[in-house]
């Protein structure tokens, strides 16, 4: 397959990383070539703002929750031969998950044979970023470095010398020299950037960007470099899995501005299967529709509160219908709403109650990063002994509950604590683990099981 593409890396988190992605998506997009966006490494709110610049659907690749082969899988499934297939890295280059750098965005590069551009702030330093982008050649000769976009670059003298030195010392050509600007035009707080779908100014913010890339960035030889890929060889049946269900089936799950984390892969699964997916707005609507089962993924209820508080009536209706024994699965902020009360800046919040739980939210994360757990109690969607590979980043915890049954054991990460995560009450499961469904198939099968 001769799929033009490219992968947008830097040399640390916060090095611009994302402001180019966008506004190469907006330059290419004005000019009416079509954008296919992914994003490295779990993430919900980084893949919002792609998908909002390209107008398609962003998909994860993560080399340590899914298999190698799900990757190519999921990145073959998705990509488009008549598209520029853009791939915003996460952190550093080469920084993985240990001292080897293991699952970097390195790596990713070479499973796709995808050509690299990195994007180095150079704020305060001229000569010495040539040894910097020499070491990142260097390091790992099969990583296809094909240019360097400088970020927060001083006055023209400045930028000429850091372009001279590079290309003489390194042989990699410079494709821009972006300045520094006083305000970002994308706005971030405690989990990274502002969902588009809570920040009013959104589209003005993606304006910011690719006039700024579009200014700086010589954009035409960039999306050269996508075309000037290896063919990617791959022989692996996409056919999506599928559980049968018999008659119609109706899933919910809640959407609006305070619940925006969903992996589509997830959401797609349980579509497939002769299910029809409801979209329910905790914060306007007044009760739960008549559905079969309700899915609850992450966001920032905590930010909502007030207002998911004062809809009594649909919190009422949603505790009604998990003591009636809907099937319920509940991620992170799913938790937080389905607990008794949350506590943020000083106030309380009623929640729904099905969890007998207080949740706090706290100034620094209570669990960050990959998270594994192992299956180890009967429940009504997952076997015993299953193994699951996913993550958790959350600023909230548990402060104080009754006796909480849990259904798995953690191996890797912090859960809700001491080893533990999954709580389950009756028919539902709330937990902080994120998952994603092509790392883990058992999921989607598991959640339309519970329908039968």
């Amino acid at each position: 397959m001769n799929l033009p593409r490219l992968l947008i890396a830097g040399s640390s988190g916060d090095s611009g990383k994302t402001l180019v992605t966008l506004g190469l998506i907006r330059t290419w997009r004005r000019k009416g070539i079509k954008i296919v966006p992914f994003k490295k490494g779990p993430d919900y709110i980084d893949p919002a703002w792609l998908t909002l610049a390209s107008g398609i659907e962003t998909h994860n690749l993560d080399t340590w929750m899914m298999e190698r082969e799900r990757v190519l899988r999921s990145f073959t499934k998705y990509s488009h031969l008549d598209a520029i297939n853009l791939i915003e890295a996460n952190r550093g280059l080469y920084d993985g998950e240990d001292a080897a750098g293991t699952h970097s965005s390195a790596v990713l590069a070479k499973l796709l044979y995808t050509p690299v551009v990195i994007v180095l702030p150079i704020t305060k330093v001229t000569r010495t970023i040539a040894a910097f982008v020499l070491g990142l050649k260097l390091f790992d000769r099969e990583v296809n470095i094909a240019g360097v976009i400088l970020n927060r670059s001083g006055g023209t003298r400045h930028k000429t010398i850091v372009r001279r030195a590079i290309e003489e010392e390194t042989g990699i050509p410079v494709l821009g020299a972006i300045p520094r600007i006083k305000n970002d035009p994308l706005p971030g707080r405690h989990l990274g950037l502002i969902t588009p779908s809570e920040y009013s100014e959104a589209e003005e913010s993606l304006d910011v960007a690719e006039k700024l890339i579009s200014e700086s960035v010589d954009t035409d030889k960039v999306l050269a470099i996508t075309y000037n890929c290896e063919p990617l060889a791959i022989d692996i049946d996409n056919k999506p899995e599928s559980v049968n269900i018999v008659g119609k089936r109706r899933i919910g799950y809640f959407s609006g501005s305070a619940f925006t984390f969903y992996y589509p892969e997830n959401l797609e699964v349980l579509r497939s299967s002769n299910c029809s997916l409801i979209e329910i707005n905790p914060l306007s609507d007044e009760s739960l529709p008549e559905i079969d089962a309700l899915y609850i993924g992450g966001g920032f209820p905590e930010t909502h509160a007030a207002l998911l508080s004062n809809n009594c009536a649909f919190m009422k209706s949603v505790a009604v219908a998990a003591r009636q024994g809907l099937p319920i699965w509940a991620e992170c902020g799913g938790l937080m709403f389905l607990a008794k009360q949350l506590i943020w800046q000083g106030n309380t919040y009623p929640m729904a109650g099905v969890i007998p739980a207080d949740v706090a939210m706290h100034n620094r994360p209570q669990g960050h990063g990959y998270q594994e757990v192992e299956v180890d109690r009967d429940n009504p969607f997952l076997k015993v002994g299953t193994r699951i590979r996913g993550h958790e980043f959350h600023y909230s915890q548990i402060v104080s509950s009754d006796k909480l049954n849990t259904i798995f054991k953690v191996t890797r990460g912090t859960g809700i604590g001491e080893g533990r995560d999954g709580i389950i009450v009756s028919n539902v499961i709330a937990s902080y683990l994120h998952i994603h469904s092509v790392a883990t198939p058992e999921w989607g099968r598991g959640v339309l099981k519970a329908l039968l």
